[in-house]
């Protein structure tokens, strides 16, 4: 039996920030309050997530400047992780580095072959303040980085070279949601 309330059921769904927001590309500032609002904040963020059928979030995607990210991500074992992060650092990201397909929830519909490395570690705290220490392989260690990514102002399209890089940027041009 389930202890704890399935995350993201009591929150909202709020509006994705697409590529070009100015939100998505600068770096966001470290949480110093916690309490109900950044409850109420992660629980929206879930919300979004799910609604939007991504498998991680942070919080710059739906306009909050805040050092928060949220994850429903299996690894390539199939074991899925589902939590958040407050004021996430990635500590180590090693191992095989490989090129995947990777898209992004600020740029719906769109993918492109992005280079990560197989490993990553990332700490923080909890909405609480709890220290946690996770550990990712394979598809869930490329959405940690992924994801600590978009807090320093970095979408995946910055880490995409060459002919990929000019694929992305025709189809980013022609996609419906593109200013």
């Amino acid at each position: 039996m389930r202890q704890r309330p399935i995350p993201g059921t009591s929150g909202l769904v709020r509006t994705m920030s697409l590529l070009g927001d100015p939100v998505l590309h600068s770096a966001c500032a470290e949480v110093t309050e916690f309490g109900p609002e950044l409850d109420r904040l992660i629980e929206d963020m879930f919300a979004t997530m799910y609604a939007a059928q991504g498998v991680g979030l942070a919080a710059n995607q739906i306009g909050v400047a805040r050092r928060v990210f949220v994850y429903d991500c299996p690894d390539d074992e199939d074991e899925r992780h589902i939590g958040h992060i407050v004021n996430p650092r990635l500590v180590e990201a090693d191992g095989v580095e490989l090129r995947g397909p990777e898209g992004c929830l600020s740029l719906p519909g769109l993918e492109a072959g992005t280079v990560r490395f197989d490993r990553a570690v990332v700490e923080g705290v909890t909405a609480d303040g709890r220290p946690v220490r996770v550990e990712g392989t394979g598809f869930f260690g490329r959405c940690l980085q992924h994801e600590c990514d978009h807090l320093d102002g970095v979408v995946y399209r910055d880490r995409v070279a060459g002919l990929r890089r000019r694929r992305l940027e025709r189809a980013i041009r022609r996609a419906p949601w593109s200013g």
